[in-house]
């Protein structure tokens, strides 16, 4: 995305704000602007798109990403530092008071797409240099956003308001039920399939295109959303049409410093999909997380890191994974380096450069989404295939190899998750990747989610966390007390009733 994509929020319409603790939403008129005076430009509608894209670049939103798909998880620990918000959510102990249930900046990025989609059309009555496919290719952007916020909702709450109205008032304001996982489901699947329609391939240039929304972010959404519906065959498709597009390859890694540098550190590789962009001037709110020593809250687990996810090669001591010690993480002390890391593995970000991208899909991603699809459709073999390439270009050791019988799913499928704790180790899926395997079957690999908290739980506490565990409904959070006051018609979820 260009610099004017992340700094025009000035010309929006409405600007980004927190809600309050009564407000279920909360967006105010900016610049003087209302409604009658805006959505008349090609111009304006642009704005106001590009408005969408800088509300993701909210501090609080990757930091959430982040935690939400961590924190219940086995790959990081806690320090000194971290919150008694963070600590309950690892120990299982996760009330409504947590600031962490609380939904509402997915709900202002929601409320910015709704009013596009709800104001767009209008200029077209205005401005006769605007044509449909423009509007539509707009439309596409903000609906493939809000679908990806939709997303969060349902992995992290399991059911959620199905807010589609824009509101610019309390008055406004559109108080809602919850709406069932289907509905959102079938919400996130219309928007995409309006976004894969019209959606544009190509910005221009590599930045756009991999930090805006383009036919290839969407499928690549679609697939995900796709296995977590065990629909198989759509999300092999999804993955088809971003692999025969021929634009996205996995970066060499025979030099794995050219290789982090490229992907990670600079970001925006031929590897990434869609990637939420920072810079010096709209920095990110990572560097006292993972950084600062008098405020660092987590560092990578030891015992899972380098004993399960990176073990070293006893017959080799020189052979490494490229994706382990010096990209994922720095083995002298933990620190979670493809978030914090620089080209001198002595010297972390500082808080001057601390802009690394969010990762939200690369090539790799497709690839091991598409593996497990073929597994649970009996094309294991295919699938294995898939998993040594990504294996092959990451130098991975022969200590996590594994045979898995490529007529078994669910060996394949337990062994392409392995693989992701690898390749994708502190992106925010860990907690996902676990769910989306566990209640696969009407859970029948909820060991999955009982054996993981019992090696990372308190020895005073892993009973409980383990026997909540056993409870599906507590994998997902409970509704914020702030919502509940503000939305009466809000039902709290069922393991917190």
């Amino acid at each position: 995305m260009i610099k004017h994509i992340k700094y025009s929020l000035a010309a929006l319409l409405f600007l980004l704000v927190s809600s309050s603790c009564n407000k279920w939403l909360e967006l105010k008129p900016g610049d003087g602007l209302v409604k009658e005076d805006y959505w008349s430009t090609k111009e304006q509608l642009e704005s106001a798109v590009i408005g969408c894209y800088s509300s993701l670049l909210n501090p609080a939103l990757t930091e959430q990403m982040f935690l939400w798909g961590e924190l219940r998880a086995d790959m990081i620990s806690p320090t000194n530092f971290t919150s008694f918000d963070m600590i309950s959510i690892m120990n299982g102990e996760i009330q409504s008071t947590n600031r962490l249930t609380n939904w509402n900046i997915l709900y202002s990025t929601i409320n910015f797409c709704n009013i596009v989609v709800e104001n767009g059309p209008e200029v077209l009555k205005h401005d006769n240099t605007l044509t449909q496919q423009q509007l539509d290719a707009y439309i596409a952007e903000v609906k493939g956003i809000r679908a990806l916020m939709y997303f969060y909702l349902l992995r992290v709450w399991g059911e959620a308001p199905l807010q589609l109205k824009g509101t610019v008032s309390d008055a406004e304001l559109e108080i809602l039920p919850k709406s069932s996982k289907e509905d959102i489901y079938n919400q996130i699947i219309a928007d995409l399939d309006f976004a894969a329609q019209h959606a544009l391939s190509s910005y221009g240039n590599a930045g756009q295109d991999k930090g805006r929304i383009t036919k290839y972010g969407v499928y690549a959404l679609q697939a995900d959303v796709y296995l977590w519906q065990d629909k198989y065959t759509e999300c092999i498709e999804a993955c088809d049409r971003v692999i025969n597009s021929n634009r996205f390859g996995l970066y060499d890694g025979s030099n794995p410093s050219d290789w982090y540098s490229t992907v990670f550190f600079r970001g925006n590789s031929n590897e990434s999909i869609l990637e939420f962009q920072f810079d010096q001037q709209r920095l990110n709110s990572w560097f006292t997380m993972f950084v600062d020593p008098a405020a660092r809250k987590f560092i990578a687990s030891p015992t899972i890191i380098q004993e399960e996810v990176f073990p070293a090669d006893g017959q080799n001591p020189d052979a490494k994974d490229i994706r382990g010690d010096g990209a994922s993480y720095r083995g002298s002390d933990g620190l979670i380096w493809k978030h914090a890391g620089t080209l001198d593995l002595n010297t972390p970000v500082s808080q001057t450069n601390s802009y690394r991208h969010w990762f939200v899909y690369r090539y790799a991603d497709i690839l091991l989404l598409k593996a497990e699809a073929l597994a649970w459709s009996n094309k294991g073999q295919e699938a294995l295939g898939l998993i040594e390439v990504i294996r092959k270009r990451a130098n991975a050791l022969e200590t996590t190899a594994e045979s898995p019988d490529v007529a078994s799913p669910q060996s394949m499928s337990d062994y392409i998750l392995h693989e992701r704790s690898r390749e994708f180790a502190f992106e925010g899926k860990r907690w996902f990747d676990i769910l989306r395997n566990a209640k696969r079957n009407n859970y029948a690999r909820l060991d999955l989610i009982t054996e993981m908290v019992g090696k990372i739980a308190a020895p005073d506490r892993q009973q409980s966390i383990i026997t909540k565990y056993r409870d599906p409904r507590s994998h997902y959070f409970p509704i914020s007390l702030s919502e509940l006051q503000a939305n009466k018609l809000l039902e709290q979820n069922p393991f917190y009733q």
